[in-house]
């Protein structure tokens, strides 16, 4: 695909996601605009458009990838019709960005890898947490030899189940496996385990076991791992999405031979931990008002020949895989 000197989107499923996360920032990011937005709610998709002084609107996904000036298509459905749109907009010549989890299993997400790279157009998913000042912190921590030689890393995730997990189930398109392809392992563990590749390198080898223990709904309900990466570290999980209130819990350990980092994923902007010589780190940063602008603004810069993203679909499609390795043991 050729450089571009102005990013002109469209956003595919303007839901919740859109409202404050995402979108906003493509109108607020130099060099890039968003003309068209899509939804199959007509009445939905006229009220977005209109409230964020958006100019177009449809319920047909064909009237963007048949006009010419969008150049970058934002695919913000549930995972079920991600492979859908992605190949649609590789076969128009569009860059794609495209909401994680990347599709339902790796075989749709290798589907899609296929259609871009023939299409030689990018595609991008939105594992943004590799463009936050924190996680670069973290990163850059890693990457300068702080913690030493790094050993392990433990994910300790608990959540309590909400009233419609208990009432109406059926209304959560993330319990739907058929939509989502699993359950909130696939929606908040893929945030985990991509972030893992970003940090320390690829996971190469997984194991884990998947149950559903309190039967609120289909998909399983905890979940525990073991799994390796390239670099010889070794990793372990534990998630369980109906825990009780009082033992909500969100906290990755990275550790070494010379310390270790505490943060969370989701709860907020803080590292802790120990570094020999050093003592003890607490930082904590801001986050940005639009929480995938600066993953969007790397978006924009490599379309204009200017810059990288991080997050690729082939980096997501990794985390697809181990996500499939754990939960049904498909390699």
């Amino acid at each position: 695909m050729k450089k571009q000197q102005e990013i002109i989107w469209a956003v595919i499923g303007a839901g919740n996601v859109c409202e404050k996360k995402s979108m906003p920032a493509m109108n607020l990011i130099p060099h890039s605009r968003v003309k068209t937005i899509m939804r199959r709610n007509e009445e939905a998709c006229r009220d977005f458009a209109s409230r964020h002084n958006i100019p177009n609107w449809t319920i047909d996904s064909n009237n963007i990838f048949n006009d010419s000036e969008i150049n970058a298509v934002y695919i913000s459905t549930p995972p079920d019709t991600h492979a859908f749109y992605t190949l649609k907009a590789a076969r128009a010549g569009k860059a794609v960005y495209v909401e994680k989890p990347m599709a339902r299993d790796h075989y749709e997400c290798l589907s899609m890898l296929t259609a871009c790279e023939k299409s030689s157009v990018p595609l991008f998913v939105a594992y943004y947490r590799r463009a936050l000042p924190h996680f670069l912190r973290i990163k850059e921590l890693l990457d300068q030899g702080k913690l030493g030689s790094v050993k392990s890393v433990q994910i300790n995730f608990n959540r309590s189940p909400g009233i419609d997990d208990v009432k109406n189930p059926e209304k959560i398109w993330r319990l739907q496996p058929g939509i989502s392809g699993g359950g909130y392992f696939h929606d908040l563990a893929s945030h985990q385990l991509d972030l893992m590749d970003f940090l320390l390198g690829p996971i190469i080898k997984a194991e884990g076991k998947a149950k559903n223990l309190a039967g609120l709904y289909e998909p399983a309900d905890t979940v525990s791992a073991e799994f390796a990466f390239q670099n010889g570290v070794k990793g372990s999980g534990v998630w369980n999405f109906v825990s009780l209130e009082q033992d909500v819990k969100d906290e990755i350990i990275i550790a070494g031979d010379r310390g270790e980092l505490h943060f969370s994923t989701f709860a907020h902007a803080r590292i802790e931990g120990v570094l020999t010589g050093t003592g003890l780190i607490s930082e904590e940063m801001l986050l940005p008002q639009h929480i995938q602008e600066p993953l969007i603004r790397k978006i924009v810069s490599e379309l204009r020949g200017e810059g990288k993203c991080p997050s690729t679909g082939e980096s997501a499609a990794r985390t697809s895989r181990v996500m499939d390795i754990i939960c049904f043991h498909k390699n």
